[in-house]
């Protein structure tokens, strides 16, 4: 089991999974890092980080590529070119991913969160999906989804998802945190 205050946690502060990440790191004691950007409303405002135009280049990939990874196309590239640099910088900081979400038939994840997925597959790290619908939680491992039980074992770890929670998802989030640190 891990020490929650030697653990730090890296999200977005968005609304739903990342806010409801960011209050369990926060009531288990851990640093909290929300990757933002200028122009961009955060539910969560503990230790954000406003990543610079600099900054996010560095997470900056051609959409084509986003696109096809993804099975789909994005209508406001300007706007989802910031958020998908904002997601590199969440995934690359943290080892372990954890994800709230939906896992569709192509094996990507529903929505923006997904290129957080693919980002993992591609650094090749740990990632625990919880799937909504299934209300079971699902780790990439050789090269499709199986049913697991994760802990957070890692000194650092990402947690995004849904703006959408369930309440279901809530009580297994909560369970994931209790289950690495008490």
């Amino acid at each position: 089991m891990n020490d929650a205050s030697q653990t730090i946690f890296y999200s977005g502060g968005h609304r739903g999974a990342e806010a409801e990440f960011g209050k369990l790191a926060e009531k288990y004691g851990m640093k909290e890092i929300n990757f933002s950007f200028e122009g961009h409303n955060l539910n969560r405002n503990v230790g954000v980080k406003m990543l610079t135009d600099e900054e996010l280049k560095k997470g900056d990939i051609s959409m084509d590529i986003v696109s096809a990874r993804m099975g789909r196309s994005f209508s406001k590239v300007n706007k989802i070119r910031k958020v998908i640099q904002s997601i590199f910088h969440m995934i690359n900081n943290g080892y372990q991913i954890f994800v709230i979400g939906w896992i569709l038939p192509d094996k990507t994840v529903k929505g923006g969160t997904g290129w957080g997925v693919e980002l993992g597959k591609l650094f090749n790290r740990p990632i625990f999906v919880y799937e909504q619908d299934r209300k079971e939680w699902f780790s990439w491992i050789d090269n499709s989804w199986q049913q697991v039980t994760p802990v957070i074992s890692h000194k650092t770890f990402t947690g995004t998802g849904t703006r959408n929670l369930t309440e279901d998802a809530k009580k297994a989030m909560e369970d994931l945190f209790e289950k690495s640190f008490k």
